[in-house]
C-alpha cells in the first residue's frame, strides 16, 4: 500500500494529467504556489461554493450576500490590526537558504509524534485483533503515553511563546527538538523574525501621487466596514448574518503542500451578528451546525475533528477549528470563531462613524457582536479530491483510477456516449445531450472504444455514462452505468431527467 506521502504525489500528478488543476504560469516555468484550476477544477470548485452558499443564505431567512472589492481603504487594516499584527514567525535555514514558518516547523514535528501513535495502534490492533480496546490502550500504553506528554508540552509551550512573542525560546524549542531543515538536513538555524503577509501596491495615475493600499488578506473586512449599509437597506434585525464568497491574497514565505497553502486563494465566510452576552450560544450553534455541513458532503466522522484553540486572538473569547485529515495530516479546514465587538468597534473608532444597531426588542443601542465561519475554498476542494481518489484493482485484474466525488459535488454529472461512431447513433446522443444539458452539466464523447471512454469518466469523477446503441434507436432506451458499483441498468430516455437529479441529493445528516 503506498504511504501517504506517495498517494499525495500521485494525486497532484492526476489532477494535472485530467484538467483538474495546472501549475500557474507553467509554459514560463510556473509561479510558486500559485495554481490555476482547470476545466473540472472550475467546476468542482464552482459546486462546492454553490453549495455552501445555497445552505448559507437560501436556506437561512437571516442570511443575505455580499461582494465587497479587493481594494478597500488602506485605514481599514490598521483598523484591524493587520497593517501591525499580520505577521508570521519565519526562521531560515543557514545551508539551504530555504525560509519556514517556525510553528509550522513544530506543527511537523507533533505530527509525526502523532503518527508515531497512530503507528502503535495499528500494530497492537493486529496483534489482538477483535479483542482489541483502542481507548485502553492509548491511556495505558507507556510508549503512547510517552508520545502525547511531548506533544502536549510542547504545544503549549509553542503556544504561550506565540502568545507573548517570545521568539528566543521558540527557537530554542526548535534547537531542542532537533528540528532539521527538510532540504539541507541540518540544524544551522537564523533567529525568527516577523515578517507581514500582505501584498501592497499603489493606486493612483502618477506614482509620487499614488496612495499605498493592500490586496486584502481576507474578505471578512468588506463585510464589517458594510455592516450598516446591509442592515439598514436590507431593513434587517439581530441575529443576522452577512456572507460572502472571494478571492484573498497572503504573501505566504511558506506555501506548500499543493493547494492547501497558497498566495492566493478563495474564502467562503459568513459573520453573524448578535446582541451582547448571547455570542456564546451562536458559537455553538454555528460550531455544530458547520460540521454538519460537512458531513453532509459524504466524508466519513472520523476524518473530521474539533481542536479548540488554546491560543486566543485578544479580540476572541472562543475559537475553534474544523479540522481534516489531509494526506499530510489533521489540518485546519474552517475557523469558527466569537470576536465580540472588536470589529465593528475599530472600525467605529478609526472611522469617526457611528457603528451601533437599535434593538427594538430590548429598547437600547449597542455595537454587535460576531461569530464568524470561515472556510477556504481552496482546501475545501482539497479535502474533496483527496477523499475521492480512488485506485481499484477490478476482478478481472484489470485497475481503474475512480474519483468518488459526491455526485451532486462531480464536474459533470453525465457522459453520453454512443456505442459506435454511425448508424444514428451519434445523432442520437446528440438528442440525449440536448434534453439534459439545460439542468445538468453533461459531456458527450465518441472516441475510442466504450470500456476506454468508461475509464476517462472514471478518472474525472463523472457520475453516470449514458451508452446510446442498436437498441435505443429501436426502443428509446439507454444504458446507463454507475461510476462507483459499474452496474448497469437499462431505462428509457425519458426518465433520465428524474433519474439523474434524484441521484444528485446531498446526504442529510
Amino acid at each position: 500500500m503506498a504511504s501517504h506521502e506517495e498517494q499525495f504525489k500521485k494525486l497532484i500528478a492526476h489532477t494535472k494529467e485530467y484538467g483538474f488543476i495546472f501549475p500557474s504560469s507553467e509554459i514560463y516555468d510556473g509561479l510558486a504556489a500559485v495554481y490555476d484550476y482547470a476545466q473540472y477544477g472550475v467546476e468542482l470548485k464552482r459546486n462546492i461554493r454553490d453549495y455552501w452558499w445555497k445552505s448559507m443564505v437560501q436556506m437561512h431567512e437571516n442570511i443575505v450576500g455580499l461582494d465587497s472589492a479587493v481594494f478597500m481603504h488602506p485605514t481599514i487594516w490598521k483598523a484591524s490590526g493587520h497593517v501591525d499584527a499580520f505577521n508570521d514567525p519565519m526562521i531560515d535555514n543557514k545551508d539551504s537558504k530555504k525560509r519556514y514558518r517556525a510553528d509550522v516547523l513544530i506543527e511537523d514535528q507533533i505530527a509525526k509524534w502523532e503518527e508515531k501513535i497512530e503507528k502503535e495502534v495499528a500494530k497492537a490492533a493486529k496483534r489482538f485483533g477483535d479483542a482489541f480496546d483502542r481507548e485502553q490502550f492509548v491511556s495505558t500504553n507507556p510508549r503512547v503515553l510517552e508520545y502525547r506528554q511531548k506533544i502536549e508540552t510542547t504545544s503549549h509551550r509553542m503556544n504561550q511563546d506565540l502568545t507573548d512573542n517570545n521568539f528566543d525560546d521558540l527557537k530554542k524549542l526548535i534547537e531542542e527538538l532537533e528540528i532539521v531543515c527538510p532540504i539541507s538536513g541540518s540544524r544551522n538555524w537564523t533567529d525568527i523574525r516577523q515578517f507581514n503577509l500582505m501584498f501592497a501596491t499603489k493606486i493612483g495615475s502618477v506614482d509620487n501621487e499614488a496612495s499605498t493600499v493592500y490586496l486584502r488578506p481576507e474578505t471578512a473586512q468588506g463585510i464589517f466596514v458594510n455592516f450598516l449599509n446591509v442592515q439598514k437597506t436590507g431593513r434587517m434585525k439581530v441575529p443576522f448574518g452577512i456572507a460572502q464568497t472571494g478571492k484573498a491574497f497572503r504573501n505566504e514565505i511558506v506555501a506548500r503542500q499543493f493547494i492547501f497553502r497558497m498566495r492566493e486563494f478563495e474564502q467562503m465566510e459568513m459573520q453573524f451578528f448578535v446582541a451582547p452576552g448571547e455570542e456564546l450560544k451562536w458559537f455553538e450553534y454555528w460550531k455544530q451546525e458547520r460540521m454538519k455541513w460537512h458531513r453532509s458532503l459524504g466524508i466519513p466522522a472520523g476524518k473530521y475533528r474539533f481542536h479548540d484553540h488554546e491560543k486566543l486572538a485578544h479580540y476572541a473569547n472562543a475559537a475553534t477549528d474544523i479540522e481534516y485529515e489531509f494526506l499530510f495530516g489533521f489540518k485546519e479546514l474552517e475557523g469558527i470563531h466569537s470576536r465580540t465587538d472588536f470589529d465593528l468597534s475599530r472600525h467605529q473608532e478609526f472611522s469617526g462613524k457611528k457603528i451601533q444597531y437599535f434593538d427594538p426588542d430590548r429598547n437600547e443601542s449597542y455595537t454587535p457582536y460576531v461569530v464568524e465561519t470561515s472556510i477556504g475554498l481552496d482546501r475545501m476542494c482539497l479535502a474533496v479530491l483527496s477523499h475521492a481518489f480512488h485506485e481499484e484493482t477490478l476482478e478481472d485484474g484489470s485497475e481503474r483510477v475512480v474519483m468518488k466525488f459526491p455526485p451532486f459535488l462531480a464536474p459533470y454529472k453525465a457522459a453520453i456516449l454512443p456505442l459506435v461512431k454511425k448508424d444514428g447513433m451519434p445523432e442520437k446522443a446528440q438528442e440525449i445531450l440536448n434534453l439534459l444539458r439545460g439542468d445538468f452539466m453533461c459531456q458527450y464523447e465518441e472516441k475510442d472504444t466504450i470500456g476506454k471512454r468508461y475509464r476517462r469518466q472514471d478518472a474525472i469523477g463523472t457520475p453516470y455514462c449514458i451508452t446510446v446503441d442498436t437498441q435505443t434507436l429501436e426502443d428509446n432506451t439507454v444504458t446507463v452505468r454507475e461510476r462507483d458499483t459499474m452496474q448497469q441498468t437499462r431505462m428509457p430516455i425519458a426518465e433520465l431527467p428524474a433519474f439523474i437529479a434524484n441521484g444528485l441529493k446531498p446526504q442529510t445528516v
